[in-house]
């Protein structure tokens, strides 16, 4: 019996990204409906995209991901469960993979999520997308469970290789430099609804930066702070801050003497890396003369996908009614396998159904219903 069992499939679950320029603007309309973003903001936006020839790097990284993934679970034993890649906002669509999942026999799928925090944006809106797949599919009388791994940013794999990095660009700088940890900007109200209690995305944020300062290889560590980037929001609407190009100047006129740029919220370089940190951010620090590294994400380190395929064994092991070990190395404790029913709250709509939650229960469509057998569809826990 394969070690993955009761799952069928393991499916890795990411944002999407274009591949090439003609792609840009639907692929922005797909991440941007229903948020009544101006057509102004998105044709800025996409100037990101077309400054690196309208591909996003973050398909390539999914691909190595991928690999590397697959490569992890062979080598666990694991070797004979199909691990797939879908994205929620360009192809391959995570409704037409879960399609395919099923026509190949599968009926349960745990999902890996390229996302290692807690927030709407980082999984209750991709657990939402789950739900919209699930329910198409039932639609059409496919019944699929789909599970998901527990959040990952206090796993060695994630932590160690950014530390290693990290170090690696101290000794290219002089003693006074400092460390940088950078994520992705959100609304306050989606930070004060992020976890069942509020506020996880910064606290988990903090656990992670504080447990790779502890790993450095280096005999002093230096001060580092967590600032943000990506803002996206009217002026009007308060977002996480300092931004990364105001806390450049902030540090060079206390007296640094450079900075290692760490973005730390990203599981691999995409836009918001490429762009807003190795070139916007680059930019504002050679106007200041402030010597700049910016550290590596961990998406193509080996140990990444290791603790990854760790995380899919332990999850498989817990579904099979035995009780494997849960280790967590930053933050209080390992976080939760099974969203609760207020856990990063859609402020927007509260209503709208996700899966891997509590509170899941799929619609039952009648009429798919009747095609199935009169089957009920499972529900995800």
């Amino acid at each position: 019996m394969s070690s993955l069992k009761p799952y069928d499939a393991v499916l890795l679950l990411s944002f999407g990204g274009p591949e090439a320029p003609d792609e840009v603007m639907p692929f922005l309309e797909n991440v941007t409906r229903g948020k009544g973003i101006p057509r102004e903001r998105l044709a800025e936006v996409a100037e990101h995209y077309l400054h690196f020839g309208g591909r996003s790097p973050i398909n390539d990284e999914n691909r190595q991901l991928l690999a590397n993934l697959r490569e992890q679970l062979a080598a666990a034993g694991a070797g004979d469960t199909p691990v797939l890649w879908g994205n929620r906002n360009w192809a391959p669509f995570t409704t037409d993979v879960l399609r395919e999942a099923h026509e190949a026999g599968a009926r349960r799928v745990l999902t890996v999520v390229t996302s290692a925090y807690p927030s709407y944006s980082g999984c209750r809106q991709y657990r939402e997308d789950l739900a919209d797949a699930l329910i198409t599919l039932s639609h059409e009388g496919r019944s699929l469970r789909v599970d998901k791994v527990r959040q990952y940013f206090d796993q060695d794999g994630f932590l160690q290789p950014v530390a290693d990095s990290i170090t690696e660009g101290l000794r290219s700088l002089p003693a006074g430099a400092r460390i940088a940890f950078v994520t992705h900007s959100i609304p306050d109200t989606m930070e004060n609804a992020s976890g069942p209690e509020g506020n996880a995305y910064t606290q988990t944020h903090l656990a992670a930066c504080e447990a790779v300062a502890a790993r450095l290889g280096v005999e002093t560590v230096p001060e580092w702070d967590l600032v943000y980037c990506s803002r996206s929001g009217p002026p009007s609407q308060p977002w996480l801050e300092p931004d990364i190009g105001d806390h450049l100047k902030q540090i060079k006129q206390a007296g640094a003497t450079g900075v290692v740029v760490v973005p730390i919220g990203f599981v691999s370089d995409h836009m918001e890396v490429v762009f807003d940190l190795d070139t916007e951010a680059e930019e504002i620090a050679r106007e200041l003369e402030l010597p700049f590294v910016r550290a590596a994400t961990s998406g193509r380190a080996v140990e990444f996908a290791g603790s990854l395929a760790q995380l899919v064994l332990e999850r498989a092991a817990a579904e099979r009614g035995e009780n494997p070990e849960r280790p967590s190395k930053a933050g209080p404790g390992a976080w939760h396998d099974v969203c609760p029913a207020n856990c990063c709250t859609n402020t927007r709509n509260p209503d709208r159904p996700a899966a891997c939650g509590v509170d899941w229960v799929l619609p039952i469509d009648r009429t798919a219903e009747a095609q199935a057998g009169a089957r009920q569809p499972e529900a995800s826990r």
